[in-house]
């Protein structure tokens, strides 16, 4: 499966040791045989891969520094921090176990864009690759330490004051599904002062659940936090780009106020201090209001956000890249998507749980008070989602007769799949890249409403 995400597919199968090869070597010949950054997510097949990886590029010429077992922003980080010319990380992100991937980072630290990836593809599919012979190979360096310079980063960001954090002493269970999690989180939280409860941080890359951390899967975490009286619950993907948070009461707290608070924290910041952070990116003299970016499927709630505090909000299609590209493009103080992924540019161009779980604890130390009632001062929607198969049909005619018919009804947006925003709603219709379905997505103040929204479209798709 190859798409704006980078590769996957499942061992054995579809992912073979070949095609690990073949986008490797297009890719040192894409980086012009520059110094490339290399890291996984801990699961089982990932050293093997990271092995043909690391020597495909000493073959072709690249120099080689790999970090080992780290998450995805890690590895971006590294890639900028370093000097590289690009960066692989050897991961599924949410896909199950017997599923392994690369995504690709380019010299600025960001993911390949789609114009990027076409010419990366270009040259893996020619199959032409000019090998270094013996006496050019490249030379080989581990760096397996480089996780604590992404903690230093983040912390060393002044709108953290982690003193006042320790001072909370908060008590936080933690799940990292045995994946790239397993030493950050409970490292970083240690430095917080937090009694850290950890549940799969082994890093034996042998997952303890379902991979995604969305609430079906998190039942056993819930169940420790209320057990251990915790302030709260912790629970990243296998690459730690996303951030899911249980409230004291072991109960979700929602993927889509990851973000809404987040927006909300640096926003604050913005208003009292006229910048948020050390950004290297600030808003131009031309956009001197602060500008936040988020995807066209993530909740209004940070709309809600961003005009409480006259922030400009743009939204792109769905995609990490899209939305970074456009927060690098107009200087964006914050942004991310509904998923639990957080960007904050200060940082790094990227999602980042570690970001994340840091703003999250000091929001909680500066309300005083626990998570569930800091959600009540957010605005409140709710999220259905649904899909439909469509085998047989074009989407695109799907979209344009749902276009026709709800035309007068609310403002549409076509750059990714349709979006129909009402005046207390919307619906985001979307096309699949790997199965014939259409995803749909709703959102209205109550989950009764969203509901009624989605059926009511799947109704008009037939």
């Amino acid at each position: 499966m190859v798409s704006i995400s980078g590769i996957r597919g499942i061992i054995g199968e579809s992912l073979t040791p070949d095609i690990v090869v073949k986008y490797s070597a297009a890719f040192a010949q894409y980086c012009k045989r520059g110094k490339i950054i290399i890291g996984r997510d801990g699961r089982v097949s990932g050293k093997i891969i990271g092995n043909i990886v690391s020597s495909t590029l000493l073959s072709m010429g690249c120099d080689v520094v790999a970090l080992g077992v780290v998450p995805t922003p890690t590895i971006a980080l590294a890639v900028e921090k370093l000097g590289a010319t690009g960066g692989i990380a050897i991961t599924a992100s949410h896909n199950p176990i017997q599923w392994n991937g690369m995504k690709f980072i380019g010299s600025s630290g960001l993911f390949l864009n789609a114009e990027e990836n076409k010419h990366f593809w270009s040259i893996a599919d020619t199959g032409l690759f000019n090998y270094a012979v013996w006496n050019k190979i490249g030379k080989h360096n581990t760096d397996e330490t480089f996780y604590l310079k992404h903690i230093e980063a983040v912390l060393n960001q002044s709108i953290f004051d982690v003193e006042q954090i320790r001072q909370r002493k908060f008590k936080v269970v933690i799940d990292c599904i045995n994946a790239a999690g397993g030493m950050i989180v409970p490292q970083l939280l240690r430095n917080l002062g937090c009694e850290v409860i950890e549940m799969n941080c082994d890093v034996s890359g042998i997952f303890s659940r379902a991979p995604e951390p969305v609430p079906e899967n998190l039942a056993e975490l819930c169940r420790r936090v209320r057990e251990a009286e915790a302030d709260l619950g912790i629970a990243v993907d296998p690459d730690v780009d996303r951030l899911v948070l249980i409230n004291e009461n072991g109960e979700p707290f929602g993927e889509e106020y990851t973000i809404t608070s987040v927006v909300k924290f640096i926003l604050e910041k913005y208003k009292h201090t006229g910048k948020p952070t050390t950004a290297k990116h600030k808003p131009s003299a031309v956009n001197i209001q602060p500008s936040v970016v988020i995807n066209l499927s993530t909740t209004r709630a940070v709309e809600d956000v961003a005009k409480l505090y006259h922030a400009n909000l743009f939204r792109t299609p769905v995609g990490e890249i899209n939305v970074a590209s456009r927060m690098k493009e107009i200087g964006a103080v914050v942004g991310g998507e509904g998923s639990g992924g957080v960007i904050l540019p200060a940082v790094h161009y990227g999602r980042d749980a570690i970001v994340g779980i840091t703003v999250i604890l000091q929001q909680l130390a500066e309300f005083g008070g626990a998570l569930s009632e800091f959600k009540k001062t957010l605005p409140q929607y709710s999220i259905s989602k649904s899909k439909i198969d469509i085998s047989g049909k074009n989407p695109e005619q799907i979209f344009e007769k749902i276009r026709q018919n709800n035309n007068s009804l609310g403002t549409i947006n076509s750059d990714d799949g349709l979006k129909i925003d009402f005046p207390d709603s919307w619906i985001h219709l979307r096309k699949s890249n790997t199965e014939p379905i259409i995803r749909i997505i709703a959102e209205a103040p109550t989950m009764e409403q969203a509901d009624e929204i989605v059926n009511k479209f799947k109704n008009q798709i037939g």
